[in-house]
Formats: C-alpha cells, sequence, structure tokens
C-alpha cells in the first residue's frame, strides 16, 4: 500500500495561495479574497472535503465555463419576507452569502426570512452559512439540492441528490450547527477516504453486486451510496429537493443530472430572529439547560466523548490554527502548480 504523506500549511499561506490562484483566473480582488477566506475556513475546521480537497475542481469548474466567475445574483421575486433570486450559474460561495445576508436582512424586519436561490453552484460546505447567522443571533435553516447521487429506497439507479441540509442556532460565543448530507457520506468524505486508501468506519452505501459496504471506491462506482436512516433518508432528501426547486423556481435533481457538470442548483435559505419571540429573554437559559443533560449522556465505552453538532469543528479549529492545515502533499502540490 502507498503511503499518503501529510504536511501541514499555515492557514494565512493557505489563504494567500488560495487568493493568487483566484486572481490569475480573473477574479477580482475583492471577490478572490473571499472565496479565499472561505474555502480556507472550511479546511481549518477540518472540512477538507469542501475546502483544500475541493478546491482545485473550483478552479476546474471556472476554466470550463460552469462557474461564471462574473457573474451576480438577480432579484426575480419578492413578497413580505421571501425573495426569489437567480444566482446566474456565479460562484456557489458568493451567491449564498449574499443570500444569508437577505435571509438575515429579512428576519430582522419580519422576524422571519426565506430566500430562494435558483441557477446557482455548489456552496461548498453548508455549515459556512448556518455559521454566519448562528454567531450574528439568528436560528438558520438551509439546504441546498445536487445531481442525481443516490437511488430511491429499494431502487439501484440514482434518482435523489445527497442534498445537504443546515439547522444551525446561536450558542454562547459560538455556535450549535448541524451540517449533513443525506447520504451517509457525502461524495466528497468518501474521495477523501479513497484518496488515503483508507476505508469508511461504517458501511456508506452497495457495491455493484447489491452488498452493503465500507469499500468507498466500490460506491462510487456503484453510485448507490446509502441514505441516512436508510427509507427516512431517502424520503428526506425528495423532500428537501421538491422544496428547493418549488421555493426557488428552479431545477429538481432529476433535471441537474441532465447538465453537463453539477450546475444550476436550487438553494433555500432561512433565517429566524429569535430575539423577537415571546420567551427571548429565556432562551439561553433553556439552550444550556439541554446541552447540560445531553452531555451527562453515559458514554458507550469509557473513553467516548459525547459532543454537541459543531463541536468537533471548534476543536479542529484550535488545533488546526496552532499547528497547521493537515493536507495530503499531493493535492497541494496540485494546488500550487495551478
Amino acid at each position: 500500500m502507498t503511503t499518503i504523506k501529510t504536511i501541514r500549511v499555515p492557514a494565512e499561506e493557505m489563504q494567500q495561495v488560495f487568493e493568487t490562484a483566484l486572481l490569475q483566473q480573473g477574479f477580482t480582488k475583492e471577490k478572490a479574497a473571499t472565496c479565499a477566506k472561505i474555502f480556507t475556513e472550511n479546511s481549518i475546521d477540518g472540512v477538507y472535503t469542501h475546502g483544500v480537497n475541493r478546491f482545485p475542481r473550483f478552479i476546474e469548474y471556472i476554466q470550463r465555463g460552469y462557474v461564471d466567475k462574473d457573474a451576480v445574483a438577480t432579484l426575480r421575486h419578492e413578497f413580505g419576507g421571501i425573495q426569489q433570486w437567480n444566482g446566474n450559474l456565479g460562484p456557489g460561495i458568493l451567491n449564498a452569502l449574499q443570500a444569508t445576508d437577505n435571509a438575515m436582512a429579512l428576519a430582522q424586519q419580519f422576524g422571519i426570512g426565506c430566500v430562494a436561490l435558483s441557477n446557482t453552484n455548489h456552496w461548498m460546505r453548508g455549515g459556512t452559512y448556518g455559521w454566519k447567522a448562528a454567531k450574528a443571533g439568528y436560528v438558520f435553516i438551509g439546504w441546498t439540492n445536487t445531481t442525481a447521487l443516490m437511488p430511491a429506497w429499494g431502487a439501484v439507479d440514482a434518482k435523489l441528490g445527497n442534498n445537504p441540509l443546515v439547522i444551525a442556532m446561536p450558542y454562547n460565543n459560538e455556535a450549535i450547527v448541524l451540517d449533513m448530507a443525506m447520504s451517509q457520506y457525502s461524495y466528497g468524505a468518501m474521495e477523501k477516504y479513497v484518496a488515503q486508501q483508507e476505508r469508511l468506519p461504517v458501511n456508506g452505501g452497495f457495491d455493484e453486486t447489491g452488498a452493503l459496504t465500507n469499500d468507498p471506491a466500490a460506491i462510487l462506482r456503484s453510485k448507490r451510496s446509502l441514505p441516512i436512516g436508510y427509507w427516512k433518508g431517502a424520503g428526506l432528501s425528495l423532500l428537501l429537493d421538491l422544496l428547493a426547486a418549488i421555493l426557488s423556481g428552479g431545477l429538481a435533481v432529476c433535471d441537474i443530472k441532465e447538465q453537463q457538470a453539477e450546475q444550476a442548483l436550487s438553494q433555500v435559505f432561512i433565517a429566524i430572529d429569535i430575539a423577537k419571540l415571546g420567551n427571548a429573554s429565556a432562551i439561553t437559559q433553556t439552550v444550556e439547560h439541554i446541552i447540560k443533560d445531553y452531555k451527562n449522556s453515559i458514554p458507550a465505552t469509557e473513553n467516548d466523548t459525547i459532543t454537541w453538532p459543531g463541536e468537533r469543528v471548534l476543536a479542529a479549529r484550535k488545533k488546526n490554527l496552532a499547528e497547521g492545515i493537515p493536507v495530503m502533499e499531493n493535492v497541494w502540490q496540485r494546488i500550487l502548480q495551478l
């Protein structure tokens, strides 16, 4: 077995390399800096699949014309606390940041804001927008559809997206953030395990014979990833796709899979201003009460640690800022050559 060498890259250096590469692709200074910052922050937080490992593909999509670096989102329709925007195939990160800001502005005005975005590109880590909104004091619910990556329960051909869902809320000076795909493992995560020549910790899909497996390469070949909760995850994936397409007036998974690449996605961003709730003064105490009880869970094994969604991100952030971001050397060399 070939050993995959890992190096550690300081966050500041990584962000500068990303920004330089984007400037060379013709991005404006402001857009390059914003995208580079998000890719770096995703990597700092340990989400390498949608940070440093994903950056070369982002550059490839720009070069192939799948991502229009100059495009900006345009407002198509609004009524009360609801807005519909066309992303015009612009960079998914930039469109999603704008949609999050708009949702928060609507929530500040109406208590709740919903921004639906059609014709956009991959938003990278969905948790980015949950952390942003929650740290600003809002509850956030957002999701995106994808190309077809997962079969309906009981089927063998891919009809569903893994349609990541993000739910976030303020917690102390940070946030509780649930960021999950509808498949047991995202495709990015499985690609990472393949690159590291490792098996998945638990079964993540079916091989080409229909047997459950933890071999990520076999799952990628079969295109039969396992829905979270089996039929429940498959059903949730379908509903997220339906709502994304309806609320945005954009494409559904069945349409996206006919595109030349995974583009023209539909996304939803919902923000709730909890400061406007009648029980606003008691929210902090309520959350602390629930988390205290949760953390008092009895571990299944002596060394297990019970964590709330987002807690491991904080630990990864602290470690990677201090020691540098771990990157597979071959991936970093590829990025330096861009």
